[in-house]
């Protein structure tokens, strides 16, 4: 089992900035692609940013440029440092990760974490 515990929302204006960070731990042997997800109101959720455990990183279109994910892989920890913020991005931030353990490859997500850019 793999645990996931988000931390770092929060209300901004506009413009603001706020850092997401999350923190894997439990039973397992590695953890692969650590990303994260936010789901508005009555909207499906969906992906903002991911990285694999080499480096590489993928952005929705819509936070391209102003959101940067980092992970830490000593730590297993990942953050999402979010820049010039918005009102549409409020929404609740999922962390996700996809962990091996004995159970094979399976996804894991945290409790969400409440971000509200006011306008």
């Amino acid at each position: 089992q793999v645990q996931l515990v988000e931390s770092g929302g929060g209300l901004v204006q506009a413009g603001g900035s706020l850092r997401l960070s999350c923190a894997a731990s439990g039973t397992f042997f590695s953890i692969n692609d650590m990303g994260w997800y936010r789901q508005a109101p009555g909207k499906q959720r969906e992906l903002v940013a991911v990285t694999t455990s080499g480096g590489s990183t993928n952005y929705a279109d819509s936070v391209k440029g102003r959101f940067t994910i980092s992970r830490d892989n000593a730590k297993n920890t990942v953050s999402l440092q979010m820049n010039s913020l918005k009102p549409e991005d409020t929404a609740v931030y999922y962390c996700n990760a996809v962990a091996l353990s004995r159970l094979g490859f399976l996804g894991y997500w945290g409790q969400g974490t409440q971000v509200t850019v006011s306008s």
